[in-house]
């Protein structure tokens, strides 16, 4: 691999660990140009540092995932169709997309992150239903029947549901009206997003609004990422910057087959109309697996891995996870050699350097 691919803006890592700014070699040098790294960690001084090594920093955002704000205040968990908290599925605790308090709280910690830390952009991650989808084989329950879920389904929808206990309204919720339930969902997970958007734009505008999310197409798993995930992209697409799938390719079942990615990537374009030519609205920047998470990705994969991450409609890629691969050296060496050989650049003497980056317009 040695062409240049001058579509790809963004060359970025996952997972930036606090070492990295004690010293050790600069991530730039490896051809990385953007950070991914959580909102827990992130903050102004993180930030200046690695905006002087000439980096963007994007704050990874947790929604819906939360197991000790669910252990604090048990109204907050989704209820399954027995009418009981339904268990985290394979250790994923979910929390219930209606609850008031809980929304409240993450919202103001999104804004305070965006205010506070300097980041260049928020990606919001596991915005999605109670579920475990990345594996091999996801576990994916139906939730949420709380009563709160169900009075605001039946208030915003018109639809009537038959008296009686949890047991009876789910089974009528998951026969005829089903359609229409799961359109209520995906509108309660879209109107997150809304909000998101209202506070970037508000607090740091032109910072960019990102999503960590499933990988499938609207046929994979019998429809499940809208069925069961509740993940309707266009209709996040309005509020949403850029989309960052996660096709693990290893994790997910495909570690004989990295051609999976961007197959996934190029449906993904074809369902929102992108196409990777500049000036579009939408970018996508697939998330990709290099380290060993359940499958081992050898390193003669890593360019085949980030060769179908940053075909078009990709302008952008990010590997994971950077704070296990960054003790394999021989992945590493060949991640900088196939991001360097990928880099737009200009001849300077005997140096190579990167052409500016520029950002997503903002929504209209």
């Amino acid at each position: 691999m040695s062409d240049e691919r001058p579509w790809v803006e963004v060359r970025g890592i996952y997972g930036w660990s606090l070492p990295e700014v004690e010293g050790g070699t600069p991530l730039a040098e490896l051809g990385v140009n953007a950070i991914f790294m959580s909102a827990e960690v992130v903050n102004r001084e993180i930030a200046d540092h690695l905006h002087a090594q000439g980096l963007r920093v994007f704050a990874e955002f947790n929604t819906l995932h939360e197991a000790q704000y669910v252990e604090e205040h048990p109204g907050a968990a989704p209820v399954g169709r027995d009418g009981e908290p339904c268990p985290p599925p394979d250790g994923w605790q979910g929390v219930c997309p209606t609850h008031p308090e809980y929304r409240r709280w993450k919202m103001a910690r999104f804004e305070r992150t965006l205010t506070e830390a300097g980041v260049d952009g928020m990606w919001l991650d596991y915005l999605h239903s109670h579920a475990a989808w990345e594996q091999a084989e996801p576990n994916m329950p139906d939730t949420c029947f709380c009563p709160r879920c169900l009075a605001r389904f039946q208030r915003e929808t018109g639809v009537e549901l038959p008296a009686g206990d949890v047991l009876t309204q789910a089974a009528s919720l998951l026969g005829e009206p089903r359609d229409q339930w799961v359109r209520w969902r995906c509108g309660v997970f879209a109107d997150w997003v809304r909000e998101f958007r209202e506070i970037t734009d508000r607090v740091r505008p032109g910072a960019l609004l990102g999503s960590f999310h499933n990988p499938w197409s609207d046929e994979d798993w019998d429809g499940a990422r809208i069925e069961m995930l509740n993940i309707d992209l266009k209709a996040q697409a309005q509020y949403l910057d850029v989309f960052s799938i996660m096709p693990y390719h290893a994790r997910f079942g495909h570690a004989q087959d990295p051609e999976w990615i961007s197959r996934q990537t190029s449906w993904l374009g074809r369902c929102l109309g992108v196409t990777g030519d500049p000036g579009e609205r939408h970018r996508i920047w697939p998330i990709v697996q290099l380290s060993d998470w359940g499958e081992t990705v050898p390193v003669e994969q890593v360019h085949v891995v980030l060769d179908h991450g940053t075909r078009r409609p990709s302008t952008g890629v990010t590997v994971f996870a950077w704070h296990s691969l960054r003790k394999q050296a021989e992945k590493v060496a060949a991640l900088g050699q196939f991001y360097h050989a990928i880099a737009p650049v200009e001849q300077a003497g005997n140096r190579r350097r990167a052409r500016p980056l520029t950002r997503c317009p903002k929504p209209t």
